[in-house]
């Protein structure tokens, strides 16, 4: 008999992501000023929703992806306190570029870890 080795049991836990929620600290580069926010870590499946519904095909299959709706659904879902309260569309039209700017630091890359860029994606 060909003694085998044991495989390891799988465990789901390493990959799963944790519930929990973080704070941190969000800094506007041009003035100092620092303030701290609370986000919960977004899913592999809630990304991938995000980023379906923000690719865009015209009919010669040409494809776009709508940056700006994907940095403001992502930080409405991400950020669960912050010192002016819920995050929303309303609020996200008031603020200038250097807190939007900052902001956007705490969104995950929609294409980070993907090999397929935007225009290389192809309607089939």
């Amino acid at each position: 008999m060909v003694d085998k080795k044991k495989k390891p049991v799988f465990d789901l836990s390493n990959y799963q992501i944790e519930t929990s929620t973080k704070t941190q600290t969000v800094t506007i580069e041009s003035t100092g000023d620092e303030f701290e926010v609370t986000i919960k870590p977004m899913s592999w499946s809630k990304r991938n929703k995000l980023i379906s519904k923000c690719l865009t095909f015209d009919g010669a299959g040409n494809s776009g992806f709508d940056g700006d709706l994907y940095v403001k659904e992502a930080l409405k879902d991400i950020i669960v306190d912050s010192p002016w309260g819920r995050t929303t569309e309303a609020f996200l039209a008031t603020i200038d570029s250097r807190l939007g700017v900052a902001l956007e630091q705490l969104v995950p890359k929609a294409f980070e870890d993907d090999e397929a860029s935007v225009p290389d994606i192809k309607k089939d």
